[in-house]
């Protein structure tokens, strides 16, 4: 299973703008992405519920994770490059 690891750019953290934006990109993958931030448990990268349920703030690393298959490497490494920038820009 590919994974990447990432630290949150955004200034505010993954509050809504964000995590749309992220959760966005999640569901146009057609992936099925998870993310986890520090011990916690994955949750569903494509449910914005679930992703700001994880409460991450700027700087906190979280880790990608998806199912082997095409494209899934390309996807993460796409989608971690989106979370380290700052989508509050």
């Amino acid at each position: 299973m590919p994974q990447r690891t990432a630290a949150v750019g955004s200034v505010l953290g993954l509050h809504a703008r964000p995590a749309t934006l992220f959760v966005q990109a999640v569901n146009a993958t057609g992936l099925p992405v998870t993310i986890a931030a520090g011990d916690r448990d994955p949750v569903d990268a494509r449910s914005l519920l679930a992703v700001m349920s994880l409460g991450v703030k700027h700087g906190d690393e979280v880790t990608l994770a998806c199912e082997d298959g095409e494209n899934a490497d390309k996807a993460l490494d796409e989608l971690a490059a989106l979370l380290a920038s700052d989508l509050d820009a």
